[in-house]
């Protein structure tokens, strides 16, 4: 499906923007991968890395805010990736209108430019942050992801489709824990600050998330939500597997923080399906009907939650050291 289509991809030059263009060109032969930021260093980095593609890669300058620039730029796509966002908290706290007009306005123009263009398919990614939002740039994610479904209603006769995957931090992405960890050790440190002893998060690497997305683009009709089935760890166990003999220190959660990652809420669980290696959450609107529900998976129970604090995969401290391990190899 993927073979000698045109893919977009908002903020391509990040770290999902590379794995996903890297992963397409090596299992796929597109007829085209456009890489659309604002940052036009990263873009020069990124084609001196991918030269030997130079005659299916195209490289536009442009920002998600600027719905004319997406339209010229969608003219002719089959497929957009939606990965542009303001995302570290703290910045987001502090430049909130700004979050607003990249997050929220930004969504809003890559419906219109995808609808006015005749975009086949549509795959935004989302966080867990959204779910339940406690800080401004989950608020944004979660107005984000109702727009992107609710887009779908506005297709009318055209063969626009509108999806989200959603998961959490990337696994070594910039700004996790891991690096964070990481650098502390490379600088001599042997007390690792924990924020909580009770935390926990989900681990998911990119290339899941790549394939997840992936699956979105093949499957999707239209308005669900894509989510994987992926291992949780304790953060104390992160600590221990990245410096056995470490010794920790509890700094209390950040403003805007979480305990636990939650991908599923209760109240999403009578429209949520469980299959093989993840789940879908699907729109709960007046135009959905069940004959849209993929085959092969079941409902969940009601009252089901999906959180990285009540999960039924855990990696050990032995499992994150060897996840780390590989990781290091790439």
């Amino acid at each position: 499906m993927l073979t000698d289509k045109t893919i977009l991809i908002t903020g391509g030059t990040g770290s999902f923007g590379n794995h996903f263009t890297n992963y397409i060109l090596q299992h796929y032969e597109p007829k085209k991968i456009i890489i659309y930021s604002r940052d036009e260093f990263k873009q020069f980095q990124m084609r001196n890395r991918m030269m030997k593609y130079d005659s299916i890669m195209r490289y536009f300058i442009g920002d998600v805010r600027d719905v004319d620039r997406m339209r010229r730029a969608f003219d002719g796509v089959d497929y957009v990736i939606h990965a542009a966002a303001l995302k570290q908290v703290p910045a987001c706290e502090y430049n909130p209108n700004e979050a607003i007009k990249t997050n929220i306005h930004g969504a809003m123009n890559v419906i219109e430019a995808a609808l006015d263009t005749g975009v086949k398919r549509v795959v935004a990614l989302s966080t867990d942050k959204a779910v339940n939002p406690v800080n401004l740039y989950g608020g944004t994610k979660l107005v984000s992801d109702k727009l992107f479904i609710a887009a779908n209603a506005y297709s009318g006769q055209r063969d626009t489709r509108f999806a989200i995957v959603r998961y959490g931090n990337v696994a070594g992405s910039r700004g996790s824990v891991i690096p964070f960890f990481q650098e502390l050790v490379q600088a001599g440190e042997t007390e690792l600050p924990v924020t909580d002893f009770r935390m926990t998060r989900f681990w998911i690497s990119l290339e899941q998330g790549v394939k997840l997305v992936i699956k979105a683009l093949l499957e999707s009709k239209g308005g669900e939500t894509f989510i994987a089935k992926i291992p949780s760890f304790k953060i104390t166990d992160l600590a221990k597997a990245i410096l056995p003999e470490c010794t920790m220190k509890e700094v209390g959660i950040r403003e805007g923080e979480k305990l636990h990652e939650i991908m599923i809420t209760k109240e999403d669980s009578p429209y949520t399906y469980e299959y093989e290696k993840h789940y879908i959450v699907y729109p709960h609107m007046s135009w959905w009907i069940p004959e849209k529900v993929l085959p092969g998976g079941k409902a969940v129970a009601r009252g089901f939650e999906y959180s990285s604090g009540a999960n039924d995969q855990w990696l050990s401290v032995e499992g994150l050291r060897q996840l780390l391990e590989k990781m290091g190899e790439h």
